[in-house]
């Protein structure tokens, strides 16, 4: 992605600096002054300048092996800047979606989502029955049972799925899967349906349900989810909720990232 030239069909130093920066997105690989030149079709003494004052103000690092460079620290604080407005953005748009799904399906209705190396209970609607989470929002929810973390995680980096499973599973009662092969199977499994279940893997007498929240990329760092007792939430009752918990995710990334 270029910035848009200037209306005399020049670029000024500051776009060509921006495309610069640019040209490390999406992955931040690291790139040589020819490289980046020949990428942006920018002259070699230009891209160089404009390396230097970027280094300068740490938007870019030079790697003091191979002298390529990458991204820096002021670019990485405002991406971190960018996905904490996202974030706040994100539970604003989310919590009258959440309310409107809950009185729809008459069942507790929450949010899961990623937040660094964790995977978290971000916001939650009691339904009229008033089943109540086993945890307090922003606590971290166990990944090998929890609904929202299974289907975020689906859909997410295998790099970052593994740094997940790193982690010691919890064994909650004899539906809980502990082991990591069958985790990855059903990770694959959830990612070819966009559906993730908990039926009584933590407790047994408690059922839920998640799909997930996309971003433009088709990224998802985040999920609605549908719990209650088993009792109601029935495989039929579930099979029925799929359309409007999928609605509801639909609506809600489009609020946010439309």
């Amino acid at each position: 992605m270029n910035i848009t030239k200037t209306k005399n069909g020049n670029s000024s130093s500051a776009e060509k600096a921006l495309n610069i920066l640019l040209a490390f997105t999406p992955d931040n690989n690291e790139m040589g002054t020819t490289e980046l030149s020949e990428k942006l079709g920018l002259h070699k003494s230009t891209t160089s300048r404009l390396i230097k004052l970027l280094v300068s103000t740490n938007f870019l690092q030079q790697n003091p092996l191979n002298k390529k460079y990458l991204l820096g620290g002021s670019a990485l604080r405002i991406g971190h800047a960018t996905t904490r407005s996202l974030d706040s953005k994100l539970l604003a748009v989310a919590h009258p979606c959440l309310a409107e799904l809950s009185q729809l399906l008459g069942e507790s209705v929450a949010m899961e989502m990623l937040s660094g190396t964790n995977v978290v209970l971000a916001l939650h609607v009691e339904g009229p029955s008033h089943i109540r989470f086993n945890f307090e929002q922003g606590e971290q929810v166990p990944i090998n049972v929890a609904a929202g973390a299974k289907v975020i995680l689906s859909q997410s980096d295998p790099k970052l799925v593994e740094i997940f499973i790193e982690q010691e599973f919890q064994k909650f009662n004899e539906n809980t899967i502990v082991s990591k092969a069958e985790y990855r199977k059903l990770l694959k499994e959830i990612k070819k349906t966009g559906i993730a279940y908990d039926k009584g893997e933590r407790y047994l007498n408690t059922h839920a349900m998640a799909t997930p929240i996309y971003n433009l990329e088709g990224q998802t760092k985040a999920a609605v989810v549908i719990a209650g007792p088993a009792y109601r939430l029935t495989d039929s009752f579930l099979e029925s909720a799929i359309k409007p918990l999928r609605e509801t995710a639909d609506k809600i990334s489009k609020l946010l990232f439309h």
